[in-house]
């Protein structure tokens, strides 16, 4: 069981690439004038135009269970793919718009396949564009194509569907400042799971305004996994490559 945790944990990390450690961005104050069309409109235009990302994740990842912290290199090309490898490439991870993919030496072990390994860790459908805007700092779904009531809610704006789904239900609360996701929920009421996304600060780097830390909840019927980021020395911008083989001999993990 340990191994495979082990494993989900690096997988984890890929997803949650992000910016450059320079200027953490705060204040900003709320419009209660502003209706939810405005800020949903605001949200979309400061959305990040990067075309590549390099650097440093640290991550502290524990399941009620047990606990540990990492830190791993980290590529993304935007819209295209996501590499993380872990110190002295034990343990690396390649995902892409059709592929999930790891490996790991310290047990001869690998996991290649779709999505549907990544939905079950985080207890909702998920797909690599629902991913990348989690670690961007947008909404995880597409706000304009539904009608939100706006509300104050801790300096942030809170929009909730004027209409709830029954299978699913979500919250958003948008930062003042930069109009980017302070946090995010998406709740399955009847099948008691929740993924919650805290986004506790933003930072600029070359123009671009991206998360700092973010604190990551998936909550089920028989356990809790929390996921806090940080995120160092990341470049923008530069020619990345992502060198992934699964190794021969290697054991699919069976999941």
């Amino acid at each position: 069981m340990m191994k495979i945790k082990y494993a989900l944990l690096m997988v984890t990390i890929v997803f949650m690439a992000s910016c450059k450690s320079t200027k953490v961005i705060s204040g900003g104050t709320v419009d209660a004038k502003l209706s939810s069309k405005s800020v949903i409109k605001a949200h979309y235009q400061n959305e990040a135009g990067f075309k590549t990302l390099a650097g440093r994740v640290k991550i502290n990842y524990s399941d009620g269970e047990s606990s540990q912290g990492v830190s791993v290199s980290l590529r993304m090309e935007k819209d295209k793919a996501i590499w993380m490898s872990a110190p002295l490439g034990i343990v690396k991870a390649y995902i892409t718009p059709d592929r999930v993919s790891f490996y790991n030496k310290l047990e001869n072990e690998y996991f290649d396949g779709d999505f549907s390994y990544l939905s079950d860790l985080l207890g909702t459908e998920v797909d690599f564009s629902i991913l990348q805007n989690l670690l961007t700092g947008q909404a995880i779904v597409d706000l304009r194509l539904e009608k939100y009531d706006i509300g104050i809610s801790e300096d942030n704006y809170r929009l909730t569907p004027k209409q709830q789904g029954v299978l699913y239900k979500t919250l958003f609360q948008v930062e003042p400042k930069n109009y980017k996701m302070a946090m995010q929920q998406l709740s399955q009421p009847l099948e008691k799971r929740l993924l919650e996304i805290v986004y506790k600060n933003y930072q600029s780097i070359d123009k671009e305004v991206l998360p700092n830390e973010i604190i990551v909840r998936a909550i089920s019927k028989e356990k809790v996994n929390n996921i806090d980021l940080e995120f160092k020395s990341l470049e923008l911008n530069g020619t990345v490559n992502f060198p992934y083989s699964i190794p021969k001999g290697f054991n699919a993990i069976e999941l």
